[in-house]
């Protein structure tokens, strides 16, 4: 077996991460042949039964969610007394790095990010999981926009251990919600407050709460007020505003409800009828917030007479108990047997009706129809028939490639699935044929704007364009917005997308250049990254004076002309004419 190879299948091709418990790999799948990433436990934590449990809580956690935005996991192993678990290999950058790179994200790129997180993390509560660390360090961004939230290790499940120890707050203190830093338990109101501080950083380019040591950024996080996203950036709507208001209000009672809720709150946020809304202002509740401190610090101290009362209740409640056994023994045996005669006799009675087919089992489960490709009228029927809802409320209507208005495309639960009798069905209907947006980031901005408005389906696209510096060649798109690549939107119909792309420079060409030498003229310009050409004044309309007082070898004339601002785009040069 290769040194490089680990259960004999999967073969290392180089490290690529470090986390506090584990260090990840990039990996080849030899089986399936495809790429993978292994987070790979340390050694010197292999014997800590708390680190494994954790370790395998994210694998166990992770494994139960099935979501595009959630990282897949694959398998998870023991290999020479090293625990591992295989996972998706994301190609991206962390949010972390997009932050740090650029500062504050679009309104728009920051929105289509934080609805991606909470449907993610809407699936996960949805599932019993709640993940505990959601931060940008935590969420990879692909090339083509889309998330994947990463490390489930600290995540906790319905009914399982807490993984918290005395006087350690698991979790990260940028993000920390305030219940947490005073030791509750988490919760999904938890996760809400971390995506709302995430939200506040794609916006701000910084976290609301910074100090020096850890304590005393949980302390803010529990006392001090959030800062309002518009003294760090005034370009966000009040709408953002008020949804991250929401999300790290400091009672969970006031945050929302679920994801799902600040996920429709998201949907409509850049709507123009919001952009303006009047803020939102959460009340403080000091004394209930100063209540909870104070039971959780103050230890009560025992008075003599406190001692004598509790001396007393414990007595008197030993008396009672007494009483109670006394009462229990005089009872004659056929007060006890007579119930449970009567019991058994009729729970044989039962089985004796049910052998001979008298009483017949009540069947309450049934399959669900296949639905695609009806109406809803028509699935609606269908479903009545089977002793189903179709849940006319919850449908959900997209554009498709190429399925007619009107028809059912999606059922969940699954076609063919056990449901019990009366369960609601939700259906995915057709909005009608629609167009998919492509992918135009690398590509030049000015044969995008001549060539996309003649594809079919684009006629009535309006464009629109962002100048930004950039290591890209000029004009090359660095980012697109509003129409991402994949979104279908109806065929004909007005619809709106951004190009931010790398600027072209723009000089303004100097006076100076008249009369100068033509090859010294024009290695000044080239060194301003311009295209130059020369070419040979026309005379034909010259009189003989006006020619002999031309100069030989110099620049008599410019175009454009001298002064004038010149952006160097693809086709565009500067000529220089000389005699």
């Amino acid at each position: 077996m290769s040194r490089n190879m680990i259960a004999n299948r999967y073969e290392v091709i180089q490290h690529i991460g470090q986390g506090g418990m584990a260090d990840v790999f990039l990996a080849v799948d030899t089986i399936l042949n495809r790429q993978v990433a292994i987070k790979i436990l340390r050694s010197d934590l292999s014997t800590d039964p708390v680190a494994v449990l954790r370790f395998e809580r994210e694998a166990q956690a992770a494994t139960a969610l099935a979501h595009p935005n959630i990282v897949e996991i694959y398998d998870v192993g023991d290999y020479k007394n090293h625990h591992y678990i295989v996972m998706e290999y994301v190609l991206g950058k962390t949010l972390k790095q997009m932050i740090r790179a650029r500062g504050p994200l679009l309104n728009e790129e920051a929105v289509d990010i934080m609805k991606q997180l909470t449907s993610a993390t809407y699936e996960a509560h949805s599932r019993g999981v709640i993940h505990r660390d959601i931060k940008p360090q935590n969420i990879v961004v692909k090339a083509d926009g889309s998330v994947k939230i990463l490390d489930f290790g600290i995540a906790t499940a319905k009914g399982s251990m807490q993984l918290t120890q005395a006087n350690n707050v698991m979790g990260s203190v940028h993000y920390l919600a305030p219940e947490l830093a005073r030791g509750e338990s988490a919760t999904p109101q938890s996760d809400i407050y971390a995506l709302g501080i995430v939200l506040f950083e794609m916006v701000t380019g910084t976290v609301p709460f910074k100090a020096d040591q850890a304590v005393q950024v949980a302390l803010m996080h529990m006392r001090e007020k959030m800062p309002d996203v518009h003294d760090f950036n005034p370009e966000v709507p009040q709408s953002i505003g008020n949804i991250i208001t929401r999300a790290t209000a400091k009672d969970p009672a006031d945050r929302y409800s679920s994801c799902d809720e600040m996920y429709n709150d998201l949907m409509t946020c850049l709507s123009p009828s919001r952009i303006n809304e009047p803020k939102l202002v959460i009340a403080d509740k000091p004394a209930k917030n100063a209540q909870k401190e104070k039971r959780r610090t103050v230890v009560p101290i025992r008075t003599d007479k406190d001692q004598e009362r509790r001396e007393t209740g414990a007595t008197e409640q030993q008396r009672r108990i007494t009483v109670q056994r006394r009462r229990r023994r005089k009872l004659k045996p056929a007060a006890v047997l007579v119930p449970v005669v009567s019991v058994i006799l009729l729970v044989v009675v039962y089985f004796l009706l049910r052998f001979t087919g008298v009483i017949k089992p009540r069947i309450t489960m049934v399959d669900v129809p296949d639905l695609e490709g009806m109406t809803v009228t028509k699935a609606k029927e269908v479903c009545a028939d089977e002793q189903l809802v179709l849940d006319t409320a919850a449908i959900k209507y997209v554009l498709t490639e190429d399925t007619d208005k009107g028809l059912i495309i999606a059922v969940d639960p699954e076609i063919g699935s056990a449901v019990a009798k009366g369960t609601k069905i939700n259906v995915t209907v057709s909005n009608g044929i629609g167009v998919e947006m492509g992918d135009y980031v690398g590509q030049n901005i000015n044969t995008i704007l001549l060539e996309l408005p003649k594809k079919p389906g684009f006629e009535l696209i309006r464009i629109k364009t962002k100048e930004k510096e950039s290591d890209e060649p000029p004009g090359t798109i660095i980012k697109q917005a509003g129409l991402l690549p994949g979104d279908m939107f109806e065929k004909g119909s007005p619809a709106e997308v951004t190009f931010t792309y790398s600027a072209y420079p723009t000089i303004t060409i100097p006076k100076n250049l008249i009369g100068k030498d033509i090859s010294a003229a024009t290695e000044e310009l080239e060194a301003m990254d311009v295209e130059v050409r020369t070419s040979n004044l026309d005379i034909t309309n010259m009189d003989q004076d006006e020619i002999d007082k031309l100069k030989f070898g110099v620049v008599i004339e410019i175009d454009p002309e001298p002064g004038s601002e010149y952006t160097q785009k693809e086709d565009n040069f500067i000529t220089l004419y000389y005699y």
